[in-house]
């Protein structure tokens, strides 16, 4: 009789949780779709750039090269500044410094746009099915890392889906939606990969997505480091002989190493030397971008404290919503509240933490999991610091490889909070505080994007 009714109980448990999933899913692709279809033309970071690569693709049948002038910035911030008034777009196929980029999401948009003549809106719709993945790989990953929790897979999904920067990202033409799915994945292999499954967690497969990694986007590079780092963690764990780890290494980089080597192969014939990503030329191309000592000299007046005092501030508003070109800011009172969210969300994560008897409390496979997730993290953030040490780029999206480590962050926050409930409702709260998010995300689109960013 206990028997027959906890399997009842679980079957409710699992269909409940399905359909919070569909829910969240469902709310995502309306309010992704309403950002990539309201949302004025061209009013997304380096939206015309993406645009140009995916049509030379389709019109040339050929990868472009990026040269000199395809950065031109007195050009670019004109049409920034105008709102993309229609009189400057003639010579917005000339727009290219997006050309460097490695070709895949490029590759997967060429038939789309010959099909419907380049039309905008579709380019962006596939970048909403993207980001669709993104959100049930989030699920995915953090429910093979806590599989006997999924309250926090769903709150954690559903922060992905619901963020509004990052709706406004997965609703315009970048290669951002693709590159963030592939972390999903790469992030769910590793985690079912250092729990010894069979299925679908072979290190062949670690190493293919790292290789569509390599084919992807630069700033996802760092899931290399990643795949290591799993096929080490389960060596020591599980004792294995030397060898046994080298197949495994091998096993993992093969891959790998053949699909990005095609395309460094590739680069290195082009711009020669060793400049196999092309960041090299484009660091040569992009004159005027923004230095970051002569940034501090030319608008601080040489202090670093201030300089750092605009580079958190810049950073923490554009992590939450910071619009069009950056230059679209949110109500204070919209800031003060994700920040008062992050801290409580700190607090309650470490509530939790020490209530959970956590890391002693964890699965060997569960404890290198974080280990990995923590790792992702770190190397976003590294990466996102160092690059600003040369060059002035405090955006927040660049942040967004890190999502899931951060979601899982959040989730673990608002179930510290959700202890303090009724038994019924720890669970349910924090997915429904995420649809409040949700909410929030249609104001911004509806309320701060729609009337101030102009469309003609």
């Amino acid at each position: 009789m206990f028997h027959a009714s906890q399997q009842q109980a679980n079957r409710m448990t699992r269909r409940l949780e399905r359909s919070l999933l569909g829910a969240v899913l469902l709310v995502y692709l309306a309010l992704a779709a309403l950002y990539a279809i309201r949302t004025p033309d061209w009013q997304a970071p380096d939206e015309p750039a993406h645009v140009n690569y995916i049509r030379q693709i389709a019109e040339e049948g050929a990868l472009p090269v990026l040269e000199e002038g395809d950065w031109q910035q007195a050009y670019q911030e004109e049409l920034t500044a105008r709102g993309f008034d229609p009189a400057l777009l003639g010579r917005l196929d000339t727009v290219q410094y997006e050309d460097h980029q490695p070709p895949l999401y490029y590759l997967l948009q060429a038939p789309i746009y010959a099909a419907t003549g380049g039309d905008l809106t579709a380019l962006r719709l596939v970048s909403v099915v993207l980001g669709a993945g993104v959100v049930l790989a989030a699920w995915a990953a953090l429910r093979a890392l806590f599989p006997e929790r999924p309250a926090l897979a769903l709150t954690g999904a559903a922060f992905v889906a619901f963020l509004p920067q990052h709706l406004a990202i997965l609703g315009s033409v970048s290669n951002d939606p693709l590159a963030e799915l592939i972390v999903g994945l790469t992030l769910l292999v590793s985690a079912r990969y250092l729990r010894g499954e069979a299925r679908g967690a072979s290190p062949a497969l670690l190493g293919a997505l790292v290789g569509l990694a390599l084919l992807t986007k630069t700033t996802i590079y760092f899931l290399g480091g990643v795949a290591v780092i799993a096929v080490l963690l389960r060596w020591r764990r599980e004792r294995w002989p030397w060898q046994t780890a080298a197949r495994h290494l091998a096993a993992m980089l093969i891959p790998a190493l053949i699909l990005g080597g095609v395309w460094w192969a590739r680069n290195l014939s082009i711009y020669g030397g060793i400049d196999f990503t092309g960041l090299d030329r484009h660091d040569e191309v992009t004159v005027g971008q923004p230095r970051t000592a002569e940034y501090i000299d030319e608008v601080y007046g040489g202090s670093v404290a201030r300089y750092l005092e605009a580079y958190a501030r810049t950073t923490f508003r554009s992590f939450w919503g910071q619009f069009g070109w950056m230059a679209l800011i949110m109500p204070r009172w919209a800031y003060a509240a994700f920040g008062l969210f992050s801290l409580a969300a700190l607090a309650g994560a470490a509530w939790f933490v020490w209530r959970a008897r956590w890391p002693g409390a964890l699965s060997g496979p569960q404890r290198d999991g974080l280990i990995v997730y923590a790792l992702a993290l770190g190397l976003v953030v590294a990466a996102y610091l160092i690059y600003n040490v040369t060059f002035v780029q405090f955006q927040g999206r660049y942040l967004y490889p890190a999502l899931i480590p951060l979601a899982l962050l959040v989730a673990i926050g608002l179930a510290g909070w959700a202890q303090a409930l009724p038994p019924v409702a720890r669970g349910l709260a924090p997915v429904v505080l995420m649809f409040a998010l949700a909410a929030f995300a249609l104001y911004a689109l509806e309320r701060i994007i729609v009337p101030n960013l102009p469309a003609w």
